[in-house]
C-alpha cells in the first residue's frame, strides 16, 4: 500500500513463517505439525515467554495485564489510540500451527516491517495476545478479551476453576503472567485480526481471503440428568429411570432444530460423560453440553428455547430431573461496515478474490468490537480442518493474509472516526 509519503511497507514472509514454525515447536504434538499449548500451562508459558522475547527485541512497549492480556505498542502509551492486531496463541489440547498464531504474529511482522521502513506514521501501532481465547481448560471462551474490554471482571476470571480442578488466579502467578497493567485496558483507536478461516467455505470455492461481516451467536449449556443408578439385567425397561436414554434423544433433538430452523443455525453435542459408566449399569446421571450457534439473536433465542421444551419433554417422560447451567453466552457481533469495506477494496485492488461471510467461531475481534471499531481477514483452511494437528494454510495464503493486515492496518491509521 502507497502511504501518504510514497513509501509502501512490505512484510518479510519468510521471516513471518519462520516464526509461526518456531512457536509451534512449543507444545509440539510428536508425529505431527500440531501443537498442544493449553491457557496457563507450562507450555503457554513458553510460547508466552517467545513472543514477549520478539516484542521487546523490537523496542516495543509491552504491558501485561492482571488476567495474563499481553499488549506490545511502537507508543510508550500503549493501546491508547494505536491501530491493533492482535488474537491469541493459547490453543485446544490437540491444536494446529496457525489458529490464533497466525493473528499475533502476522500482527508483529507487520510492526516490524514498517519499523524497518522508518516510515512516519500518524497513529501508533500495536499487537496483542489475549489470554485463554480457546476455552478449553477454563471457561469461557475469549476470557481474556472478555475482561479486557470490561464484560467480565477481573475477579471473576481469577477464580475460575479449570476441568483440571486448578483456578486461574492462582495459575498465572505461578507462570508468572498476572501482570499489573489495568484490565479493562484501553481503547484502541481500531482492531483488526487475521485468522484461519477453521471452515471449508473459501478451500471449497478457491476464494483467497474471507471478509468477515460478524460473527456468530453462541450459546453454551450444560445438562446434568439425574436418573437411578441400577442393575442392568434385572430392571425391567418399564422401570427404569435412564439418563443417557434422555441425552442419546437430546442429541437427536438438537440437531433436529438446526436443521429444521435452517439458515445459519447450528447444533452440536460435544461432551458426554456418564457415571458410573459401567457396562452393566444404568447409569445415574448423564452430564452433556449443548452448543448452539446463530448469526441472529432472535433465532438463537428461539433455539434455546426449542432445546429447553423438548428436554423437559424428555425427562418428564423418563422420570428424571435436570440441572440446567449456563457456560458461555455471546450475542452475535456485527464488525464495523467501514472496516469491512476498507478490507474488502483493498484486497481486490491487488487482486485477491474475496467473499463476504460471517464467522461460525468465536473470535477475540468479537470482544474488541465492543470498544473500538473491529474487523477481521480470514485466510483458507484446507479442507475447513482446524482445532486439528492436520490444520493447514498454504504459505501463499499466510503471506497474502498478512500483507492485507498491513495494508489495512496502515490506511486505518489515516482515518479519523
Amino acid at each position: 500500500m502507497a502511504l501518504p509519503n510514497g513509501s509502501s511497507v512490505l512484510i518479510n514472509g519468510e521471516r513471518l513463517l519462520h516464526r509461526i514454525a518456531e512457536l509451534a515447536e512449543i507444545g509440539k504434538i510428536e508425529g505431527t505439525k500440531g501443537c498442544s499449548r493449553l491457557a496457563f500451562s507450562d507450555a503457554d508459558r513458553e510460547g508466552r515467554d517467545l513472543v514477549v522475547t520478539w516484542m521487546r527485541d523490537l523496542g516495543l512497549t509491552v504491558t501485561i495485564d492482571a488476567v495474563g492480556n499481553v499488549i506490545a505498542s511502537t507508543h510508550e502509551d500503549g493501546a491508547a489510540g494505536a491501530v491493533m492486531a492482535g488474537s491469541h496463541i493459547d490453543t485446544v489440547g490437540t491444536g494446529g500451527r496457525y489458529d490464533g498464531n497466525l493473528g499475533v504474529l502476522a500482527g508483529l511482522e507487520v510492526i516490524e516491517a514498517t519499523i524497518s521502513t522508518d516510515v512516519e506514521l500518524k497513529r501508533p501501532l500495536a499487537v496483542a495476545f489475549f489470554s485463554n481465547e480457546e476455552g478449553s481448560r477454563y471457561p469461557p471462551d475469549m476470557m481474556g478479551s472478555l475482561a479486557y474490554a470490561g464484560g467480565m471482571s477481573v475477579e471473576a476470571v481469577l477464580e475460575v476453576e479449570g476441568a483440571d480442578g486448578t483456578v486461574v488466579g492462582e495459575e498465572l502467578e505461578r507462570i508468572g503472567y498476572r501482570g499489573a497493567a489495568p484490565c479493562p485496558g484501553v481503547a484502541p483507536h481500531a482492531f483488526v485480526e487475521l485468522h484461519i478461516e477453521q471452515g471449508p467455505v473459501l478451500d471449497n470455492e478457491d476464494i483467497q481471503i474471507g471478509v468477515v461481516e460478524g460473527v456468530q451467536g453462541i450459546s453454551w449449556t450444560e445438562l446434568t440428568l439425574i436418573g437411578q443408578s441400577n442393575h442392568a439385567g434385572t430392571t425391567p425397561m418399564s422401570l427404569r429411570r435412564d439418563p443417557m436414554r434422555v441425552a442419546a434423544e437430546v442429541v437427536v433433538a438438537a440437531r433436529s432444530i438446526a436443521t429444521e430452523m435452517g439458515g445459519t443455525q447450528v447444533a452440536t453435542v460435544g461432551s458426554l460423560h456418564l457415571h458410573p459408566n459401567l457396562v452393566n449399569v444404568v447409569p445415574a446421571t448423564a452430564t452433556m453440553t449443548v452448543d448452539l450457534r446463530n448469526t441472529d439473536e432472535n433465532s438463537l433465542q428461539l433455539a434455546e428455547e426449542q432445546l429447553h421444551i423438548r428436554v423437559e419433554t424428555l425427562a418428564k417422560d423418563e422420570g428424571i430431573t435436570v440441572e440446567a447451567r449456563s457456560l458461555a453466552r455471546f450475542e452475535p457481533v456485527e464488525f464495523d461496515a467501514r472496516i469491512v469495506d476498507q478490507i474488502e477494496q483493498l484486497a481486490q485492488q491487488t487482486g485477491l478474490s474475496t467473499k463476504r461471510m460471517p464467522s461460525g467461531a468465536g473470535h477475540d475481534a468479537q470482544m474488541m468490537a465492543r470498544i473500538c471499531p473491529t474487523g477481521m481477514i480470514f485466510v483458507p483452511s484446507l479442507n475447513g480442518v482446524s482445532h486439528n494437528p492436520a490444520e493447514h494454510t498454504d504459505e501463499a495464503d499466510l503471506i497474502a493474509g498478512a500483507q492485507l493486515l498491513s495494508d489495512t492496518m496502515l490506511a486505518l491509521t489515516e482515518v479519523d472516526w
